[in-house]
């Protein structure tokens, strides 16, 4: 049986507010020979002004690539080329409509097929918010020979080594219960600054019912609970990985963010060298609070990993 799927009509998508962007889009094997079709930007800077530097932006829940719409412009005229997928379940990526053929390791295949497989992309500099950092620093153990450097920002990859507590088993309740679940409602609360109704708009359109929100509803069931989490083993297999990193790795703190748990400080800790920056009166959704500051930091850690490597002493 294949699988069933939504596809959010175009229309919804005209006229968004600061999103000038072209689409590009690409067909992946959903794993029972379905074709899905994955949304993403390519977005690249003046030949006479490129830095051969590629960066990566992984969104998370309930966002889209929408959620890097102020950090990609001034990476681009800093010389970098930026790369946003949609993962499939969100914005405009295809949407399949039975929530069970969403699991961690089909979001993990599926975008290893976008970036590796289709986009062939290496000497990475990954972007990873949200469950964009469970999904790609899954990647980045399984193939750290592709990336260059990794910032992080509002996530972690839990193994189910300890129980839901506080922001995220509320989490957990309302992502099952709410109904309607309105895109739109999660960030709003997950930021400092009010957003504003076309932004609101923007987050909602790519779920016009419910059909089209089992994505985003199964994502929070996903994170591994218990160590009995089918994403458990691989989870930690990729940790065993991190821990011996020697790549410039980078952990961007919202201070307003109390979603991440303990996520902060694993990261910090684990990853040899890793490195941290706070950033002021941000939320979770820290792209929408800060997106320009963000990507100043960005810039500046390309930059200074940059020297660092070609630097002989």
């Amino acid at each position: 049986m294949t699988i069933d799927f939504r596809r959010t009509p175009d229309a919804r998508f005209e006229g968004l507010l600061d999103y000038p962007f072209g689409p590009h889009y690409l067909n992946i094997d959903a794993g029972d020979g379905t074709q899905l079709r994955v949304h993403y930007l390519d977005e690249r800077p003046d030949p006479a002004n490129a830095s051969g530097e590629t960066v990566l932006l992984l969104h998370g829940e309930p966002t889209w690539s929408y959620l890097y719409r102020h950090v990609i412009p001034p990476l681009v005229a800093a010389g970098h080329r930026c790369i946003a997928p949609d993962l499939v379940g969100f914005g405009k990526s295809d949407k399949p409509a039975d929530r069970f053929d969403y699991t961690y390791q089909s979001h993990v295949d599926w975008l290893r097929q976008v970036v590796f497989d289709r986009l062939d992309l290496s000497d990475v500099t990954m972007v990873c918010h949200d469950w964009g950092g469970l999904l790609g620093l899954r990647l980045l153990g399984e193939h750290p020979d592709r990336f260059r450097r990794v910032v992080a920002t509002s996530t972690s990859m839990p193994t189910g080594d300890r129980e839901p507590s506080g922001p995220l088993s509320i989490w957990l309740q309302i992502s099952q219960r709410s109904n309607p679940f309105v895109a739109s409602q999660v960030v709003d609360r997950g930021t400092v600054g009010e957003l504003a109704p076309e932004v609101r708009e923007a987050y909602d359109a790519p779920f016009p019912d419910e059909s089209y929100l089992q994505g985003a509803r199964q994502f929070p069931l996903l994170i591994p609970l218990t160590p009995y989490d089918e994403a458990t083993v691989p989870n930690r297999k990729a940790w065993s990985v991190l821990r011996t990193l020697s790549i410039p790795f980078l952990y961007a703190h919202a201070d307003h963010d109390f979603g991440v748990g303990e996520g902060r400080a694993t990261l910090r800790e684990a990853v040899p060298g890793a490195q941290e920056i706070v950033l002021s009166n941000a939320g979770h959704f820290v792209l929408e609070d800060s997106g320009p500051e963000f990507a100043a930091e960005v810039e500046t850690f390309i930059r200074s990993s940059m020297a660092t490597a070609t630097d002989p002493s």
